[in-house]
């Protein structure tokens, strides 16, 4: 693991990197789009195949799903969405942290953000999951927890919000849906998942990056 890279990373607002410098960003990127492409339009039996099915998991040892969960979406926007969000985070966090920890955190937080889920809906027979999305909010927090003063600008809100600020409101709004959800409905967010996910990139970039939570202070001006 290349730990010389963590005294580079730039204490200002980081540019925009090109996709020769973040390979592995790329690849999920391309694997996303392929894998869901194939099942949205080709063979839709796929997607209940590769699913996130606690029951299957925990009753049929399908642990494979843990994984392959991540690899499917439930349709065109929900893949755009996603896919646009990596875009956006990914090539920066992997070349300010490197390939092989950005592999970790991306990874890392998705088997988070699936075991949580599993730990909550592990008596449920027909709960299912299906996206990137729980990986893809673990880059999101460890972007903001490197780089906290970074404007994210949303859609319909012409003001950039902290990244400091967007990370917490997350995590928060997480808690609070996951909370109030319906479990008897189907379908709608897994915000169960980007719970788990937001946590995990968060825990694991202080871990793979001790001076961080320094950098986090020292940016915010404390």
């Amino acid at each position: 693991m290349n730990r010389t890279r963590h005294s580079t990373i730039p204490d200002t607002n980081p540019e925009p990197q090109l996709f020769f410098d973040s390979p592995f960003t790329l690849f999920l990127l391309l694997i996303n789009v392929l894998v869901s492409g194939y099942a949205l339009y080709f063979d839709p039996s796929l997607i209940n195949t590769l699913s996130f099915r606690p029951k299957r998991i925990l009753k049929e040892k399908e642990y494979y799903r843990m994984l392959t969960g991540g690899f499917v979406h439930g349709g065109l926007g929900h893949l755009t969405f996603n896919m646009f969000t990596l875009f956006f985070f990914g090539p920066v966090l992997e070349t300010s942290l490197g390939s092989a920890e950005f592999l970790i955190i991306f990874f890392g937080a998705e088997f988070a953000a699936h075991g949580f889920t599993l730990w909550k809906h592990r008596d449920s027979s027909t709960y299912a999951a299906v996206g990137a999305s729980g990986a893809i909010s673990g880059v999101v927090v460890s972007f903001s927890l490197l780089y906290p003063t970074y404007k994210i600008y949303l859609m319909l809100i012409p003001i950039g919000i902290p990244a400091w600020l967007f990370a917490l409101g997350f995590i928060g709004f997480s808690a609070y849906a996951m909370n109030k959800r319906d479990q008897s409905r189907m379908g709608g967010i897994a915000h169960e998942a980007h719970l788990g996910g937001a946590i995990g990139g968060l825990l694991l970039t202080l871990v793979m990056v001790p001076s961080a939570l320094g950098r986090f202070i020292s940016q915010m001006g404390f």
